[in-house]
C-alpha cells in the first residue's frame, strides 16, 4: 500500500468509513445468525473490510478476474443478489448515498464521496465480486489464448 493510499484510508476511517464498515459487519452478523444467510455473510464481511480500507483496493467481478464462473457468478449468484438487495442491500446503499451527499458538500470530501458511491453500487449487488489490490493488472479477457 502506498503512502497516499495509507493517508487516504486514515482520513476515510475518520470521515465515515468506520461506521459504514460496522454497518456491513452488522449485516454480516445478522445474516450469519439466521443460518440461511450464511452465503451472504461471507460477502458482507469481505466488503466490510473493503469499506474500512477502500483506497489501494478495488472490487471486480470474480468471473472476469479469475477467468471462470463459479456458483456466485452464475444464475445462483443473480438469485442471491436479488435476495441480498431485499434483505440488506438497499439500506446499506442508502447509508453510503447519504454519507456521500454529506461529504460532497465540501471540496475535501469529494474523493471520499466518490468512494462511498462506488460502495453504494457494490451494496446493491455484492455476490460474485472480489476485492483485489488496485495495482493488480486488469484481468485477461482471453486467458485461454496464452
Amino acid at each position: 500500500m502506498s503512502f497516499l493510499s495509507f493517508l487516504l484510508n486514515v482520513l476515510w476511517i475518520i470521515f465515515g468509513g468506520l461506521w459504514m464498515a460496522v454497518g456491513w459487519w452488522i449485516a454480516a452478523i445478522i445474516m450469519a445468525i439466521t443460518i440461511i444467510g450464511l452465503p451472504w455473510a461471507r460477502a458482507a464481511f469481505n466488503i466490510g473490510f473493503y469499506a474500512l480500507l477502500p483506497f489501494g483496493q478495488r472490487a471486480v467481478p470474480r468471473d472476469q478476474y479469475t477467468g471462470r464462473e463459479d456458483v456466485g457468478t452464475g444464475g445462483l449468484g443473480v438469485i442471491g443478489n436479488i435476495i441480498w438487495f431485499v434483505l440488506a442491500g438497499w439500506w446499506l446503499a442508502l447509508a453510503h448515498l447519504i454519507t456521500a451527499i454529506g461529504l460532497a458538500i465540501t471540496i475535501i470530501g469529494i474523493p471520499f464521496a466518490w468512494a462511498h458511491l462506488k460502495l453504494a453500487g457494490i451494496s446493491l449487488w455484492p455476490i460474485g465480486m472480489m476485492i483485489v489490490p488496485a495495482d493488480a493488472g486488469a484481468p485477461d479477457p482471453y486467458p485461454a489464448r496464452r
